[in-house]
């Protein structure tokens, strides 16, 4: 590969926060981000283990002012923040009828809520970098998913809010923009009847079920300046489960 090549998807000097690094696609985000030379910091819930070669930081991801606080310390003390990614969220499955007050403030504050607060106390430190931003949704986001009001919900609303980012944000040189994975193999989706994932495998016009590191490889391309041009787009890493 020519130095020329290289250069284009290499972070080196950057600083990188990822939201929720514990979890298997957190955790492929972040050694991908590391082997292209970024500083990586994880913030995730207290006691979560962060990947190896990343600085960690504990926060509760559904606090506004804890995560204010995290934020702001983490570019105070790196000195700067040029990419956001945030990878957490949680399920908790129930038809809409049966689904409780609780299970739905739960999901949509550890996916939706978390995400603004984690955006909005970003922006002062993005703007001096001209950062780029990487939200995690789901193509459950976009098609809806019977038994998962809550989450496809929480995950839509991930795509409104980086589109409306991007647009307000672009000013400042800051990138912001969505993957969405299909059926990704990771302990949220193990435990799962065999008759889902059968059905997903179907749906996948590769032939294949994606594994973490597909969706890390397309979060190292638009925080990368390969997507230099590209802002409030999703781009659905689903081996073609919602061609259309």
């Amino acid at each position: 590969m020519s130095a020329s090549v290289a250069g284009l998807v290499a972070l080196d000097g950057r600083v990188a926060l990822v939201a929720g690094g514990s979890g298997a696609i957190g955790d492929a985000v972040s050694a991908l981000l590391l082997a292209a030379g970024a500083r990586v910091v994880v913030l995730d819930r207290p006691g979560q283990p962060a990947p190896p070669g990343t600085a960690a930081r504990s926060c509760e991801l559904t606090d506004s002012a804890a995560v204010g606080a995290a934020v702001a310390a983490v570019a105070r003390e790196e000195g700067r923040l040029d990419l956001l990614v945030h990878c957490a969220g949680i399920v908790r499955d129930g038809l809409l009828f049966k689904l409780g007050d609780e299970d739905w403030r739960a999901v949509m504050g550890a996916n939706l809520d978390s995400a603004f607060y984690l955006l909005r106390a970003a922006v002062p430190a993005l703007r001096a970098a001209g950062g780029a931003v990487v939200l995690v949704s789901s193509i459950n986001g976009e098609r809806g998913k019977a038994g998962q009001a809550n989450y496809a919900a929480s995950k839509g609303g991930l795509n409104a809010l980086a589109r409306t980012a991007a647009r307000e944000l672009g000013r400042f040189g800051i990138r912001v923009n969505v993957v969405a994975p299909g059926w990704i193999e990771s302990p949220m989706t193990a435990g799962l009847p065999a008759e889902l994932r059968q059905r997903a495998l179907e749906e996948s016009v590769l032939g294949r079920l994606g594994q973490p590191e597909d969706v890390a490889r397309a979060v190292l391309f638009l925080c990368s300046e390969l997507s230099r041009h590209v802002t409030g787009q999703v781009l659905r890493v689903d081996g073609g489960q919602l061609i259309g």
